[in-house]
């Protein structure tokens, strides 16, 4: 990533565009969520298994709403900035992942949660895109992340040790709510 040319409020960040290659030697475009994906994050979550969807919503909707995806790609890409991962870019257009980050009321704390569809999980995706979720906030000022976490998804709790210092962890009804930083873990292998 560019860290000298950062984008300002509402301008779309082109450094954070790039192909990523996976372990298995599959390639996916890795860019910043755009408006006009409001359709693609609906049909993304129409793609999405009940537990994948009950785990990144706590809930299952039969749909995500039109209005709801209007509002998760509609970021500022500074205070709320979502990273897509598209498979044939430019052909079909369609999202496998999202990794994003919301404000909080925590000053310089944002909350992180992604998705990733279920034929593209364990490939490595979800860290890489959550490595360069934490990256692009740093970059742009934010040092503490909060996420909350059904604690019987081990896979994120997992992936959150791994590239987070835990500052505070506690657990209501079996959500695990975690306040850390980012590791840094530049030049380190994905």
């Amino acid at each position: 990533m560019n860290r000298t040319a950062l984008s300002t409020p509402g301008q779309y960040p082109a450094e954070l565009e790039q192909d990523v290659e996976l372990g298995d030697g599959t390639r996916v475009h890795v860019r910043p969520v755009r408006p006009d994906d409001a359709p693609r994050l609906v049909a993304l979550y129409d793609r999405l298994s009940q537990h994948t969807a009950y785990q990144r919503f706590f809930t299952v909707l039969r749909r995500l709403p039109p209005d709801w995806a209007k509002l998760l790609a509609d970021v500022d890409y500074v205070t709320r900035l979502a990273i897509v991962a598209v498979l044939d870019a430019g052909l079909t257009d369609d999202l496998v992942a999202v990794a994003r980050y919301e404000p909080t009321t925590e000053a310089a704390t944002v909350e992180v949660a992604f998705v990733v569809q279920d034929d593209w999980q364990g490939k490595g995706l979800g860290t890489r895109l959550f490595r360069l979720l934490l990256e692009a906030a740093q970059a742009r000022g934010i040092g503490r992340f909060r996420a909350y976490v059904l604690a019987s998804n081990m896979r994120m709790l997992d992936l959150i040790a791994r590239f987070g210092d835990i500052q505070e962890r506690s657990l209501h009804q079996g959500v695990v709510d975690l306040l850390f930083a980012a590791r840094d873990h530049r030049g380190a292998a994905p």
